[in-house]
């Protein structure tokens, strides 16, 4: 029988009020009928493709990009490599020199997640002012073969700035952005799978996911940010 000896959800819950992009539409959660009036329960779900915990298909930032449904679910799941990047202020860049270590230890096929923290925030007003990733640590893990990247924090890029480097060049690449990943610190288990399925969304630039990391073998444990 296929058991995981342990699965830590990653994914932030859906709710409304909840933090979502600047400008992207809030999700709303309303009775389409209940056990009452109708005998049974059937909710109304409003929300954006890019709502929580999602993922980012090449369309999101290329025209011929692929969509979100025309992607290999292989992509979608894979051995995690957790970079650690706790205690980073406001806006503040995680560079290459200090993560050059674990970009030497990346595969092709996994996918890399920065594990900064910051998905603490979340409802706070400092959650739009998170740290982001360099785009020269995105080009040295494509470089490597890594196609599928993350973060547990609103954005890979700056919020709130308009070129989005590792947007670009990730999807230039045809490449998947994983974001608002959460419990990152939990993942105490080395090799992790991380799965993050998205929904099978006709010609999405994206969708919501129900992102999680699960141990399936005999790895020890690994350090993780705190």
């Amino acid at each position: 029988m296929f058991r995981p000896r342990k699965i830590v959800d990653l994914s932030m819950p859906i709710r409304r009020g909840m933090p979502v992009y600047p400008g992207d539409p809030q999700p709303d959660l309303q009775p389409a009928a209940t056990l009452d009036k109708d005998g049974f329960n059937v909710s109304h779900l409003h929300l954006g493709t890019h709502t929580g915990t999602h993922v980012d298909a090449p369309y999101h930032f290329s025209e011929g990009g692929a969509r979100i449904d025309s992607l290999p679910l292989e992509w979608f799941v894979g051995t995690g490599l957790i970079i650690p990047v706790p205690g980073k202020g406001p806006r503040e860049c995680i560079c290459l020199e200090e993560v050059a270590p674990w970009v030497e230890r990346a595969k092709p096929g996994q996918l890399v997640l920065f594990a900064t923290g910051w998905w603490r925030k979340a409802g706070e007003a400092d959650y739009v002012r998170h740290p982001y990733v360099e785009v020269r640590v995105i080009e040295a893990l494509l470089e490597r073969g890594v196609r599928v990247f993350g973060i547990d924090a609103m954005n890979i890029d700056p919020t709130g700035e308009t070129d989005y480097p590792v947007h670009r060049a990730i999807t230039a690449a045809g490449g998947i952005i994983i974001e608002n990943l959460c419990n990152l610190n939990a993942v105490d288990f080395a090799d992790p799978v991380i799965v993050v399925f998205p929904l099978r969304i006709e010609g999405a630039d994206g969708s919501p996911v129900r992102a999680v990391a699960m141990d399936l073998g005999d790895g020890g444990s690994a350090v993780r940010e705190g």
